[in-house]
């Protein structure tokens, strides 16, 4: 097991590798320069513009700014925002907590919508319950995340003004700020107004997360759980006297490693940046970030910033691999690795 650990954490350090060599060199293809974003609409001479390029490190041959990049992101220094004036490393990490709270509270809905979803209709296989589950389930896949954001606005918010139409929290509510997390610090600080902001500001967001999330979730634990109730281990569980309760539990969790992995992708490419759901109600996290740094030719934000969505999604990627091996005893043997 400890092998296969180690293939999984080389091919993380390749890819990483790989994505930041491509990032680097893409946003350099991008029309625009970055030095006119700097100076703004001051009116300066040509010597003055190649020393802001100077200055910025533009001047140099891009195999050199490559491994100055490369270089200083391993002690974790992500360089400096042209258009902001901040450090890379702060931006991305404010953003990205935004966005894990956000893939959090998504991530809950999907497992409390998929998981009961997939067991009442593996246990009714066949019947109505099973294909309405699974209709829905489809509907769920085949809706396009902008357009469920955009009709959860309008009806939920224009209409019937039960949520905010955007953002993270209601102005002059912001708690003190202990780990960055809104909820949790509102919680830690025991201030409900700031509390009940924060909920009904991500509801929206997060519900549109979690129902495409339970859906998949649904679909494949689904197919899992009907083969696994045709395993002989369940009919000597239930020969045994075990109550429904327990017998559910077992075969949940042999059911259990091909969900996980489908969660572990999903989980790890929302905390990458949920870019279409943030765009659409305004969360600032990692996703909004990168877009707006990207209109504004802003390098050294785009690339830490990238950098950073890739390194968080192969680590989750790593860490789901790291937990299906534990929860199938195949793998973990060797069964499947030969």
């Amino acid at each position: 097991m400890l092998r296969l650990i180690l293939n999984r954490l080389g091919q993380t350090v390749v890819v990483v590798i790989i994505v930041s060599v491509i990032v680097f060199s893409l946003i350099r293809l991008t029309p625009g320069d970055p030095v006119d974003i700097f100076i703004g609409e001051q009116n300066i001479t040509a010597e003055q513009r190649e020393a802001y390029r100077h200055d910025l490190g533009l001047d140099r041959p891009i195999v050199v700014q490559y491994f100055d990049f490369a270089w200083h992101a391993v002690t974790g220094d992500l360089g400096q925002s042209i258009l902001q004036r901040t450090s890379v490393a702060s931006l991305t990490w404010t953003a990205f907590l935004a966005t894990f709270e956000l893939t959090v509270a998504g991530l809950l809905i999907g497992v409390l919508i998929g998981v009961p979803t997939a067991l009442l209709a593996a246990l009714n296989h066949g019947k109505l319950a099973d294909r309405l589950s699974s209709s829905v389930a489809l509907l769920g896949i085949s809706v396009p995340t902008f357009w469920l954001g955009i009709m959860l606005i309008l009806l939920l918010s224009l209409q019937l003004g039960l949520f905010p139409t955007g953002g993270r929290i209601g102005a002059g509510l912001a708690p003190a700020r202990i780990t960055g997390l809104v909820i949790v610090d509102s919680l830690l600080t025991a201030n409900v107004s700031a509390l009940s902001s924060a909920l009904r500001y991500i509801a929206l967001p997060a519900l549109t997360i979690g129902v495409a999330l339970s859906a998949s979730v649904m679909q494949v634990l689904r197919g899992s759980l009907i083969a696994v109730k045709e395993e002989e281990f369940v009919s000597a569980l239930r020969s045994r006297g075990l109550g429904r309760v327990a017998v559910y539990r077992h075969m949940l969790r042999n059911a259990a490693p091909p969900t996980v992995i489908i969660m572990g992708v999903k989980f790890g490419g929302l905390l990458g940046g949920a870019i279409v759901t943030e765009s659409v109600f305004s969360w600032p996290g990692l996703g909004l970030l990168i877009v707006d740094a990207i209109r504004a030719r802003d390098y050294p934000l785009v690339q830490g910033a990238v950098l950073f969505m890739a390194v968080v999604f192969v680590t989750v990627s790593l860490l789901t691999d790291i937990v299906h091996l534990f929860l199938d005893p195949r793998i973990r043997h060797g069964g499947e690795a030969k």
